[in-house]
């Protein structure tokens, strides 16, 4: 009997393969570990930009507990396909990082801002979201805009604009009243010390989860320092980097996530900016189900497959706004494991969902999170943000820099990006200009690379990168 139970097993490196549950739940919570911190990082800054994690706690704490829930949903849709909705590839979605400049612009200049600015962008979300959606059923005629010179210039500029973002939580978090102070400088360089270390001197889940364990490293480090350090300023307020846990033991275990805790509203600024990012997104993330499927099957992925994938991608995103969470994307993270180990199992994957919807019906967990403080989550943020920007440069090196390359980076990071992050520089243009292209600089860059890749005429050099990339 139990020979005739295992003949029906199959590899754990084949995505229709079946294998048993004792294999596929650690492969699985393998792709969770490598995940969980980067997809929740994105939420937790915009909330703490737009004030709901200090003046709203329980709101946040529902939110992070929704960031959890809808990456779980959105990746059983992608592994599994609702029609067209999916590309059945080994793909594990979450919360986009990519986004943050943009919404950090946003926040800045939507009027009121706090929760007023963060409704606006989860508005942004539903329309992009469903833009996205729809530009997956035409990828085969568009992708030959998005060259390397293009989704390159665009993941620079994004790596570019957050190091400010990862730097000042490294110190504190902004408007922290012991901002800069040494206890959060110490805190966060032994996060990324840790990381580190992890990473690059050890093997196996160690490794691969250093983010995640560098997180653990810290919060252990920042309850001791509670035991040993005063926590309390002289104003009263709590130290930047104590951690609170009896918000923890108030934490119900478990709860229904709500649907919409926070109304959307729709702001042409925001609707624009952020329309443009999913647009950049979607190349993204044929880029990396592209990688997976290379990587993990070694074979190319299929028109199917990449049209499913990008209309998971805004469809996914949709539904992650009517839970008042932010953009959902593939996780290239995720796509690095899937090459690295070549475990591509639906079946592993799944199990890694699940976890993240289960993980998603516990406040209590979700409390843990809301309570890090913001130099732990910085010495993360600092490497995680700065090798967003790395791999913009790979991207644009990959096939050899010519002329014609070195021209569209040029213009569009010093002109598009230079003025778009230059608070001020565009002033004296309309204001609906100054909504829409102020701020990260993201935006600018992104049109500014589009078009000079239209208009500018290919040389030779540029035809023979351009059939490397396409091959």
């Amino acid at each position: 009997m139990r020979s005739s139970k295992t003949a029906v097993y199959t590899s754990p490196y084949e995505f229709h393969g079946k294998i048993p549950l004792q294999q596929a739940i650690p492969l699985g919570l393998q792709h969770v570990l490598a995940m969980f911190v980067g997809n929740l990082t994105p939420l937790i800054i915009i909330c703490g930009i737009c004030g709901i994690n200090s003046e709203m706690p329980e709101l946040y704490v529902t939110l992070l507990q929704n960031a959890m829930l809808v990456a779980g949903i959105v990746t059983l849709i992608q592994l599994w396909s609702i029609g067209p909705v999916g590309g059945q590839v080994p793909i594990i979605m979450g919360t986009s990082s990519g986004f943050l400049g943009v919404m950090k612009g946003v926040a800045a200049s939507v009027s009121g801002g706090g929760i007023l600015a963060y409704s606006a962008i989860l508005g942004a979300g539903l329309i992009g979201g469903l833009c996205e959606a729809a530009l997956g059923f035409f990828i085969k005629p568009l992708r030959r805009f998005f060259s390397p010179v293009v989704t390159g210039t665009v993941v620079l500029s994004i790596g570019l604009s957050l190091i400010s973002v990862g730097v000042n939580s490294f110190a504190g978090g902004s408007g922290t009243e012991d901002f800069g102070a040494l206890p959060n400088l110490l805190l966060g360089l032994l996060v990324l010390i840790v990381i580190v270390a992890l990473k690059h001197f050890t093997k196996g889940i160690t490794s691969t989860s250093s983010i995640l364990f560098g997180i653990i490293a810290g919060y252990i480090a920042a309850t001791v320092m509670g035991f040993v350090l005063p926590h309390t300023l002289e104003s009263g307020a709590n130290a930047a980097w104590y951690v609170n846990w009896s918000k923890v033991g108030a934490a119900e275990w478990f709860s229904i996530p709500r649907i919409m805790p926070i109304k959307p509203t729709f702001n042409a600024h925001a609707i624009m900016s952020i329309i443009i990012m999913f647009l950049v997104t979607a190349v993204e993330t044929i880029g990396d189900i592209s990688g997976c499927i290379e990587g993990g099957m070694g074979r190319e992925a299929t028109a199917k497959e990449l049209s499913g994938g990008v209309i998971c991608d805004g469809c996914g995103s949709f539904i992650s706004a009517l839970f008042s969470c932010l953009p959902t994307t593939s996780f290239s993270q995720n796509v690095g494991l899937v090459t690295m180990t070549k475990v591509v199992n639906r079946m592993a994957l799944t199990c890694g969902a699940i976890f993240l919807i289960l993980a998603g019906l516990s406040p209590k967990l979700a409390a843990v999170i809301s309570i890090m403080p913001q130099s732990v989550l910085g010495g993360a943020a600092v490497m995680m943000f700065s090798s967003i920007a790395v791999s913009g440069i790979k991207l644009l090196t990959k096939f050899g820099v010519t002329n014609r390359v070195v021209t569209i980076v040029s213009i569009a990071m010093g002109l598009g990006y230079g003025l778009g992050a230059t608070g001020g520089a565009l002033t004296g243009l309309p204001e609906g200009v100054q909504l829409i292209f102020g701020g990260s600089g993201i935006v600018p860059a992104a049109i500014l690379a589009i078009v000079l890749n239209i208009v500018i005429p290919k040389e030779q050099e540029d035809w023979e990168s351009e059939a490397a990339h396409n091959q």
